[in-house]
């Protein structure tokens, strides 16, 4: 099969379309033709290398997370999938044309979605949900502000804290306010901005998604006993605020809750834009757009 592999850490360009063994299906796992992978902020993490002190990729690797396609093959004791069908999930090594899976990982696609936009569901839905339902614990009428909230795991965040019921705060850049609108939060704070942020009273969580001086400005706003939650591990003024509670949270598969959010994505409850679809062979170039930012995943369609 091809697939995009590096073989040393790098810019963009390390990352050389080649030939390499198809993967072999094993027990309790299926065997992916690959529609679609995506590219995420921990891809060209990985790549740089910046991440492999506590990270470390074992060469030669092959990046990606998500995946959408049809089963090609099903390994032992596997009685929910059959080949042909359309699945989507999250596996290791996915831009390539052929991916292994575990079942826990994946999921049928709903009816409505399409093959390939669903490869960007995985990693951001799952993420986002993840960061309130195991990070923040939000509960009914309680607030909580998700920064980065114009990104794909934060207007996720935001979805799964209005679907528990709380009222919830976008935080962007002031430049994203607009753009923000449209994530369904209850109000929209620009957080670059120092007067309204000043202006925030103190709430029960945040969910972070940017990290950095932001972070641990929004500590203080925490009230005492509430949660900080965050993607990007805690903030480096910790240790001040000893009465919050700060919880790390690391996406981990999970096929049902990756059902149930597709399926509100097919419903237009949830909105996850696409910037651009690219061929697998230009990987190098897409993570180059998607280190310039933007709010649209990026596709490599293998």
């Amino acid at each position: 099969m091809k697939a995009v592999v590096l073989h040393e850490y790098g810019g963009p360009d390390k990352l050389k379309y080649e030939d390499v063994p198809d993967p072999v299906v094993g027990e309790g796992q299926v065997l992916v033709r690959v529609a679609a992978s995506s590219v995420n902020p921990i891809d060209y993490k990985l790549r740089s290398g910046i991440v492999k002190d506590f990270m470390p990729l074992q060469f030669p690797a092959i990046l990606g997370n998500d995946f959408s396609g049809i089963v090609r093959a099903v390994g032992p004791g596997v009685s929910e999938f059959s080949p042909g069908d359309k699945v989507m999930g999250m596996a290791d090594s996915t831009n390539a044309e052929l991916v292994v899976a575990k079942v826990s990982a994946m999921t049928h696609l709903p009816d409505g979605l399409d093959l390939v936009e669903a490869a960007a569901l995985p990693v951001v839905t799952l993420t986002g949900e993840q960061l309130i339902t195991k990070g923040t614990k939000i509960q009914v009428g309680q607030t909580v502000l998700v920064t980065g909230a114009a990104g794909n795991v934060g207007r996720s965040a935001v979805h799964a804290a209005k679907k528990a019921g709380a009222t919830v705060i976008a935080g962007v850049r002031k430049a994203q306010v607009m753009a923000a609108a449209t994530v369904g939060a209850d109000e929209v704070l620009a957080l670059d901005d120092a007067s309204e942020l000043e202006k925030l009273g103190f709430i029960d969580a945040v969910a972070d998604t940017v990290g950095g001086v932001t972070a641990e400005k929004l500590m203080g706003k925490v009230k005492q006993g509430g949660i900080f939650a965050s993607v990007l591990g805690p903030p480096a003024n910790t240790k001040m605020h000893p009465t919050i509670s700060v919880e790390h949270v690391i996406v981990q598969p999970v096929a049902a809750m990756l059902r149930t959010l597709a399926e509100d994505v097919v419903a237009g409850r949830l909105v996850i834009p696409i910037d651009r679809m690219v061929p697998l062979e230009e990987a190098g170039a897409a993570h180059v757009a998607a280190e310039k930012g933007g709010i649209g995943k990026i596709l490599l369609l293998a």
